[in-house]
């Protein structure tokens, strides 16, 4: 039995991880903060918290992370944890920095120094691209890093760190740079997730508007339960290497209230939307579109649910909440 160390397992994309990982029979650990109240929300949705082994620690606690380590020797860690709100980045940068860049780090020293057989995953991210795109308006694996945001600057950071240890110490470290990823577990800060629990809210007369910033931001939308699959295959792989995970598609905010209203019967999405000030960053990044030619190459990854299904569930599913 294989076993697997996963950061952030009680966010989004650990959930997902989690339930794809006991699925394939994998030993699973939750490395988590000890608070009173757990928020175990995510992995309860799919009945998995029980069947996961949790070890207390702090991202930007060396020490919590070494013996983390020294306990485990997974075969796998999966560094999900972040303090992943690009928005809130902008209020709490050095925190930001600490988590996101600082906390990566501490993870490939303990594994230098612990378990250098562990094979480590480094959740990257689009947002290292910030502004900065191809020709054709395309992010690849050697397009330049331009991050708009601490969120960003720390993500690089983290990113560069794992691709240093992999040339410098021969350590197993794949990054994914995971373009936009959504589902009916997004946390509500998010605009997708803003936008179907708004309407939600809204068609059951709780609500009757919902505030947003930039309406023609556009983004590469997939689905976590995708997304996850191809972190597994990155670390199936014979050697740590950079894969953007992506559609290939991009699509604006227009576009997602557009999809949701229809699903959830409403005609004109533009009535039930104010566009608020403080939303609005100090510096925006306007277009992200990723090929991810390289990963369906290499690792036989390709993203199989289509933008409008994706919001067409999350609308289903706080529709549903509500009722």
């Amino acid at each position: 039995m294989k076993t697997a160390l996963i950061t952030g397992v009680t966010g989004q994309d650990g959930a997902y991880l989690a339930k794809l990982l006991i699925e394939k029979q994998y030993k699973v650990y939750g490395f988590i903060p000890r608070r009173v109240n757990q928020n175990l929300y995510n992995l309860d949705y799919f009945n998995i918290t029980n069947k996961i082994n949790f070890i207390f620690g702090d991202l930007t606690d060396y020490s919590s992370i070494n013996n983390a380590i020294k306990q485990v020797r997974p075969d796998e860690l999966y560094n999900l944890g972040a303090m992943s709100f690009v928005g809130l980045s902008w209020d709490q940068p050095l925190y930001t920095t600490q988590v996101n860049g600082l906390g990566c780090l501490h993870f490939l020293e303990a594994v230098k120094n612990f378990s250098p057989n562990t094979k480590v995953y480094q959740a990257s991210t689009s947002e290292m691209f910030g502004n900065n795109w191809d020709k054709d308006y395309t992010q690849r694996e050697d397009t330049n890093f331009r991050p708009r945001s601490p969120y960003g600057t720390s993500k690089t950071f983290a990113h560069q760190s794992c691709v240093n240890y992999r040339e410098s110490y021969g350590l197993f470290t794949s990054c994914g740079i995971l373009f936009n990823h959504e589902s009916p577990l997004r946390g509500k800060e998010f605009v997708t997730r803003k936008i179907t629990d708004g309407i939600a809210k809204i068609k059951k007369g709780l609500e009757s508007k919902i505030f947003l910033g930039n309406l023609d931001a556009k983004r590469d939308w997939g689905f976590a339960g995708d997304y996850v699959e191809a972190m597994w295959k990155m670390l199936q792989h014979t050697e740590g290497d950079d894969f953007i995970i992506a559609t290939n598609t991009a699509w604006s905010i227009r576009d997602f209230l557009s999809i949701a209203c229809q699903k959830a019967e409403i005609d004109d999405w533009e009535s039930i939307v104010s566009i608020d000030p403080r939303f609005i960053r100090p510096a925006e990044v306007p277009y992200l579109k990723g090929d991810y030619s390289k990963a369906k190459k290499v690792l036989g990854w390709e993203p199989k649910m289509a933008f409008p299904d994706l919001v067409a569930l999350m609308m289903e599913e706080d529709l549903k909440r509500y009722e």
